[in-house]
């Protein structure tokens, strides 16, 4: 493969036009998934159901994106542009459709066709899309920066997370703009069109690096399962745990967020501290993966990620934090803080699993390997909401703070499962997850020195 300076000649073989700018067309616009809690209370008001049974869209839309990553990943690994296309199609289409289904629900209240339509629209079709869309770029653009691998898919993933932080301004303003009432079905049919343009731009830009071998249809290419089993499984079984812990405990905080900072007395800051959030999510994902380029093992990230959350819960825990921090300097930064951490934390988790997948079993069948591994952020998605939410509903009790519903010894009980997650992830990171060859290279090299 051509040296980075002949990359960079002409736009055609240009890293950034090939790679890092699509990568960021498709993850901006996929990421807006996460802008579900923008406009979940006015579709639920909307179609004439709870928000409660609305709320299954989203959790539905996160484990599609892992089931389909873990099962198209093949299709990924042997084409690029035909799983960028299905990406395209599929979530715009579930966009559009879900707007369909909002409008059917606004003129027959309480149907059950409009709630199963969104279901299917938004957790279904759109899913899909999103886990072939967060598939797509990832291996090219590992391709196109060899030598900063973490950099390059830390920007793609910082896409997907920076995505909220751009989108939900624009959201709550068209929502505004339309307020006779059609304004939720609108924004999605705006913006499904906005994003095909996007993503449909990325799609006919993304390309492999040219000399880049794929196997051909004659050549045997080892299997996910073989190629898994070059190493100990409990090494693999180790990493899809972490990764499974991260995103349950970090889904778990981010979702209960907004009614934690009113707790604490922030009540008029809520949209501040959740854009700062969102941005921390996104820096976490450059910050922690361009960072994990410099360490001998990609490993050694993830333990801080886990050393951090566990600190920042624990304090918070210890000092009831969240139930004492009204009119407490000190509490509420500790508060904030943790939000802060476990948002880092999160995304941080994302950006780093493609690379040290490739550190441990090479660049042969990344797409695939990385799309059974999202299969963790499948099950994630059922399970952090729905923990939280339970401890929450079952745990503590309601009470009036400023005119809303809020219970701060709830939230508190959330930290308890949270913490001792963290500690089970961070047992698996140091005893299950084994140094790469690259890690085992250089401390062989260190002793032969001293």
């Amino acid at each position: 493969m051509s040296d980075s300076s002949k990359q960079s000649g002409g736009w055609r073989t240009n890293k950034w036009v090939r790679a890092a700018i699509p990568a960021l067309l498709l993850h901006c616009s996929i990421g807006t998934v996460y802008c579900w809690s923008v406009f979940s209370q006015e579709i639920a008001d909307h179609i004439g159901f709870g928000k409660a049974s609305v709320e299954w869209a989203f959790s539905f839309a996160i484990f599609f994106l892992g089931m389909s990553a873990a099962f198209l990943g093949n299709v990924v690994e042997k084409d690029i542009h035909k799983s960028s296309l299905i990406a395209t199609i599929c979530f715009t289409a579930g966009m559009l459709l879900t707007g369909v289904f909002i409008a059917y629900g606004g003129n027959h209240k309480g149907s059950p066709l409009a709630l199963v339509g969104i279901y299917v629209s938004y957790g279904f079709i759109m899913g899909v899309g999103l886990g072939t869309g967060y598939l797509s770029p990832v291996k090219t653009l590992m391709l196109w920066f060899q030598d900063k691998k973490g950099l390059a898919t830390g920007l793609a993933v910082a896409g997907f997370g920076a995505a909220k932080a751009i989108a939900s301004p624009i959201m709550t303003s068209l929502l505004k703009t339309w307020d006779d009432g059609s304004g939720v079905y609108k924004m999605f049919w705006f913006l499904g069109m906005v994003y095909f343009v996007m993503m449909m731009i990325g799609h006919l830009l993304l390309k492999k690096p040219d000399g880049w071998h794929e196997p051909s249809k004659g050549e045997k290419k080892p299997g996910i399962l073989e190629t898994i089993k070059t190493k100990p499984i409990s090494n693999y079984i180790g990493i899809w745990l972490m990764f499974y812990i991260n995103i349950t405990c970090g889904l778990a905080l981010i979702s209960q967020e907004k009614p934690i900072v009113k707790c604490i007395g922030l009540a008029g800051s809520v949209g501040l501290i959740s854009s700062i959030s969102a941005i921390f999510n996104a820096g976490g994902r450059l910050g922690f993966s361009a960072w994990a380029d410099l360490l001998k093992d990609r490993n050694t990230i993830y333990k801080l990620i886990f050393i951090l959350s566990i600190a920042f819960t624990g304090i918070v825990m210890l000092t009831k934090g969240i139930v004492n921090g009204e009119g407490n300097v000190l509490l509420i930064a500790l508060v904030v803080g943790l939000i802060f951490v476990v948002n880092a934390g999160y995304g941080g988790g994302f950006s780093n699993v493609p690379t040290l997948l490739s550190d441990h079993y090479g660049m042969g069948s990344i797409s695939a390997i990385h799309g059974i591994t999202l299969s963790a952020w499948a099950f994630a998605g059922l399970t952090g909401n729905q923990m939280a939410t339970y401890i929450v509903n079952h745990t503590g009790e309601f009470v009036e703070h400023d005119g809303i519903k809020v219970n701060p010894v709830g939230y508190q009980n959330v930290l308890y499962a949270t913490l001792a997650l963290y500690v089970v992830a961070l047992l698996a990171c140091l005893i299950l997850v084994k140094p790469t060859d690259k890690a085992l290279e250089a401390k062989a090299a260190k002793k032969k020195s001293a």
